[in-house]
């Protein structure tokens, strides 16, 4: 079963009837939404339940977290991208998405929906008419407002019992216990007053290092007390408690650690402690005194620490936020961070060729979201530094399933620029190369075209050789390895071109070569490229150079090494989240195990290679002669066990986590 939840923040306290009662619902309902205020607990429950839900109820439970978008453009991309969706399709990505949930079991829960409400609805709707056994579970503030849905509300926890549980659980994790009586008697009061709201429990209980409790219980009685006077605007109570343990949190803050409290509101992301340091960095926070004012940050339950990661709750940034607008520094922070992110963005690109791409590639996945608050930013304020960020992240995006998120940015950038000078180029090729990968040849041969008018207008060679290699891959992908061998060795001819730009196209001119019978000019290619790519510690290359061995291997009729270039490709395109080359490779490893005779695997190999044909919702793909290869292999593998036994392996395949899967094959 395909599970992603978010990590857990302490243990779960508490609301054991609300669980049972919500697990049973998801057997009966198919749209619950779990509706409460900010710092209830909504998003803790609906993990707690979800992760609860085994394979006997659900095949896949996906996680979709909503808080970090900042509009509905991008809704349908991220729920796609929770779902294992990696799409290269060119239809509508919400058919797209409902073609790859389609008839299974599936749990998607789609974790804050208040800023988003209309478009998480329409989504709902049109998901659930589509795909009859889906289940979705959203946690909002308000209800969507849809057919169907069943509202779930939750409260806070009782106060004489589970708020005073998990008060004491907290207190306990920083040290402090009680035991006389007059600290229970004060610790009821701050459950009481603070009326079992659990995220005001838990700031409160971090706050016990700081603030006895029983002047905790005497400052919440005046407070709230003063809060309820006639003429008070906080309402309800509730939210006065929340709102007012929230400040008592900023009050207890030393004045560095507020600025970093208001500053860290800008990220979109869990980001690390560096990535903290370098952008919220300036003024009084020097280098030194954001990591001392992070600690204490920490320490008081304002920020967590989980795996390297920084974490804020939604109304711990909502409240930071609005401090940092009172301080007048939300522009200077949006700018800083959307700098640093633009400058991330860059030294990914340039470690593309060599032994950081695998580490570059993996960075940039994690910050994923802070990549698109910065583009949104750039665009608005910064339009010519929004292009060069979309261009130094287009390749990237196309190589690790974001085409969504690249085709739109790409194009509202190019709009943004005039002119066809060397940044509307790189945003066309990298267009072009989306287009292409989606199937879209016209589009991108056309892309090409601009790209190349760009390139010759400011003698620009790396861009010249990369619109020779989206060519050439358009001309292989269309049947014509002749032209794309011709397109290839005239780009590599013209020479100046920066490395990862030559390296494409070497490996347009290997894959036409191979296509176009030439195997010992086209292994001579492939050797050459491989050593070199695995002497700068590159991956995405060399996979594809091992790739083409075992191409080679198979006309050859030497299965066993193509069965170990085919394995040595999936490695390095499982280190970079290729999954259009997990799809490729395990097409070619069961072509090489039937060729061996090994036909129960080759037919696991096909059904685990077709789950990731379907995680790009489009179907099998790759160079034409790639097809006739496939079609005899499964002939082969199934006239020598049977229909039914092929059959079986292929199915149970496609039943299994296709990471799993991949993982028991590699390790054959």
């Amino acid at each position: 079963m395909d599970t992603w939840m978010p990590p857990e923040s302490g243990l779960f306290v508490g609301r054991t009837e609300e669980v049972k009662e919500l697990a049973s619902l998801l057997g009966e309902r198919r749209f619950v939404t779990l509706v409460g205020m900010g710092g209830i607990g909504k998003s803790r429950l609906a993990s707690r339940v979800a992760e609860g839900r085994g394979p006997e109820a659900f095949t896949g439970v996906h996680w979709a977290p909503l808080w970090s978008l900042a509009n509905a453009s991008l809704l349908v991309p991220l729920v796609a991208d929770a779902c294992g969706l990696s799409d290269h399709s060119s239809g509508e990505p919400i058919d797209t998405l409902a073609e790859w949930i389609g008839v299974r079991r599936v749990l998607l829960v789609l974790d804050s929906c208040e800023h988003l409400v209309t478009a998480c609805a329409a989504l709902v709707s049109d998901l659930l008419a589509r795909c009859p056994r889906l289940v979705v579970l959203a946690t909002s503030r308000e209800p969507l407002g849809t057919e169907g849905e069943f509202l779930f509300p939750v409260g806070p926890l009782p106060v004489d019992s589970e708020a005073m549980e998990l008060f004491a659980e907290r207190a306990g994790t920083v040290g402090v216990r009680w035991t006389r009586p007059e600290d229970f008697v004060a610790a009821a009061e701050v459950c009481r007053r603070l009326e079992g709201v659990p995220l005001a429990l838990e700031l409160a209980a971090a706050q016990l290092r700081e603030r006895p409790l029983s002047a905790m219980a005497r400052l919440l009685r005046s407070r709230l007390s003063l809060a309820e006077a006639p003429g008070s605007r906080i309402q309800p109570s509730r939210h006065r408690a929340l709102r007012t343990t929230i400040g008592w949190s900023h009050e207890l803050c030393e004045p560095h650690e507020r600025l970093l409290w208001a500053r860290l509101s800008v990220f979109r992301s869990a980001v690390t402690v560096d990535d903290a340091v370098r952008v919220c960095r300036g003024g009084p926070l020097t280098e030194a005194v954001v990591e001392r004012a992070l600690e204490g940050l920490v320490r008081k339950s304002v920020v967590t620490l989980r795996g390297g990661r920084l974490h804020l709750f939604d109304s711990v940034r909502e409240y930071g936020a609005l401090w940092l607008a009172e301080l007048g520094e939300t522009r200077t922070t949006a700018d800083g961070h959307a700098r640093y992110f633009h400058e991330v963005a860059l030294a990914a690109e340039d470690s593309w060729w060599g032994p950081g791409q695998v580490a570059s590639s993996a960075r940039l996945t994690a910050c994923h979201g802070d990549l698109c608050a910065a583009l949104e930013h750039l665009l608005a304020t910064d339009p010519a530094s929004a292009a060069e960020l979309a261009g130094a992240l287009g390749f990237f995006w196309a190589c690790s399933g974001h085409l969504r998120e690249a085709a739109h940015y790409l194009e509202e950038c190019a709009r943004s620029v005039s002119g066809p000078g060397a940044v509307m180029g790189k945003l066309a090729w990298g267009l072009g190369v989306v287009r292409c990968l989606r199937g879209e040849y016209d589009t991108a041969a056309e892309l090409a075209d601009r790209a190349e008018e760009c390139a010759v207008r400011v003698r620009d060679a790396t861009l010249l050789a990369d619109v020779g290699y989206l060519r050439g891959l358009v001309m292989l992908l269309r049947g014509d390895p002749p032209g794309a061998l011709a397109v290839a060795e005239r780009a590599l001819a013209d020479g100046g071109a920066a490395m990862p730009a030559v390296a494409r196209c070497r490996l347009v001119r290997v894959f036409a070569l191979t296509a176009s019978g030439l195997l010992e000019e086209a292994r001579a290619g492939a050797e050459e490229l491989r050593l070199d790519s695995a002497s700068a510690g590159e991956q995405w290359t060399r996979s594809y150079a091992e790739y083409q061995l075992a191409v080679m291997a198979l006309r050859e009729r030497r299965p066993a090494d193509a069965a170990g270039h085919a394995r040595a490709m999936l490695r390095g395109k499982r280190l970079i989240g290729d999954v259009f080359g997990l799809g490729l490779g395990l097409d070619l490893l069961a072509v090489a195990l039937s060729a061996l005779a090994r036909s129960e695997e080759a037919a696991s190999a096909y059904g685990t290679g077709q789950v990731f044909w379907q995680m790009i919702g489009h179907p099998q793909r790759g160079t034409p002669e790639l097809q006739p290869l496939r079609r005899s292999a499964e002939l082969s593998a199934r006239k020598r066990i049977g229909d039914s036994a092929y059959d079986h392996a292929y199915r149970l395949a496609t039943l299994t986590d296709p990471f799993a899967a991949l993982k028991t094959i590699l390790a054959e």
